[in-house]
């Protein structure tokens, strides 16, 4: 378990900006120490923790260390598919929603750090996710990879265009989604 984080790292347990954390860093507010002979500051886990929890941000990243994937499919084998590949890895926290009304309300609640969307679903289609998505601010680093079977090439740089980081046609072997899932999260992939 990771006891001393990085700016860049707080920032990505917090999901706040790498800036929002030097300036909490510089003011006091988030207690740390800076790497001697240079200017890179460092938190210490029990630090960042009692932060979190002065302001109000959820702590089961910081205390799980597991990222959270958010698989919203409306086949629900597949579901099953790829969240027994994520629990496999053993560094996933899952969540699973099987149309876009719950896509929205888990990615609200839940904040995950990847949601593994397909793009037809029963009640709206995954380009209004991302676009949805994408509108809030507070979502920024949330990572989007859309699944689908039938697309074409324009629909695929619409879905980016609308927010999707990354694109896979189904179907797909479970253990390159897993391997782009670990690229995009910028973990190494086993």
């Amino acid at each position: 378990m990771k006891t001393v984080f990085t700016t860049g790292e707080a920032a990505k347990i917090c999901k706040v900006s790498q800036q929002t954390i030097i300036r909490c860093f510089d003011s006091g507010q988030l207690k740390g120490f800076r790497v001697p002979g240079s200017r890179f500051r460092r938190i210490p886990r029990d630090q960042l923790f009692a932060f979190m929890k002065d302001n109000g941000i959820p702590t089961e990243a910081l205390e799980s260390g597991k990222r959270k994937v958010l698989i919203v499919d409306d086949d629900s084998d597949l579901v099953e598919l790829i969240r027994d590949a994520f629990d496999q890895d053993g560094r996933f926290d899952i969540k699973t929603a099987n149309n876009g009304f719950d896509a929205g309300m888990l990615v609200k609640e839940f904040r995950p750090d990847l949601v593994i969307l397909d793009v037809m679903l029963p009640d709206i289609n995954g380009r209004e996710v991302c676009v949805r998505v994408r509108s809030d601010k507070t979502l920024d680093e949330v990572k989007i990879i859309c699944i689908s079977g039938m697309i074409e090439a324009d629909k695929v740089a619409d879905l980016k265009a609308s927010g999707a980081n990354d694109f896979m046609q189904k179907p797909f072997e479970i253990d390159k989604l897993l391997e782009r899932s670990c690229d995009l999260l910028a973990i190494e992939s086993i």
